[in-house]
């Protein structure tokens, strides 16, 4: 997944079962960071946990790893550390992937991503939202 000599850059949407709201609380939040901070095969850069999804921007470190694969993996390791047992199972079992094609691409999706929690009416700006954030920043020429 390499485009003229950079890593693609991909926008993931990962759900919820059932799109149950549980994933906009401070643990949750730092299971999914911890995780992602410390998977080998994959960078995340921006992301937002809403109540029943996540969007995140992520890029390939390796190749070795699909996207599918790292998906599952971080997924699974999420639901093994679950808090509370009795919200499992915890994710759809898909998910929806798209590549980024440009700059301005990136950027529309990233203004339409952060203003989630606004249009949610959960709070009025999207600097107030405390479940997002960036863990590598993944320039885009």
């Amino acid at each position: 997944m390499v485009r003229a000599g950079r890593p693609a850059l991909l926008f993931v949407t990962v759900c919820t079962h059932e799109r149950k709201p549980v994933l906009s609380n401070p643990l949750v939040h730092g299971l999914l960071s911890e995780c992602w901070r410390t998977s080998a095969h994959w960078r995340v850069g921006r992301y937002v946990v809403m109540p029943d999804h996540i969007h995140l921007f992520c890029s390939p470190t390796s190749g070795q790893r699909t996207l599918a694969r790292w998906v599952q993996y971080w997924k699974s390791v999420v639901s093994l550390r679950w808090p509370r047992p009795a919200e499992q199972p915890i994710w759809q079992p898909s998910f929806w992937d798209t590549q980024v094609r440009g700059h301005e691409s990136y950027s529309r999706k990233w203004d339409y991503v952060r203003l989630n929690p606004v249009r949610r009416g959960l709070v009025e700006t999207p600097d107030a939202w405390p479940y997002a954030g960036e863990i590598d920043v993944l320039d885009w020429p």
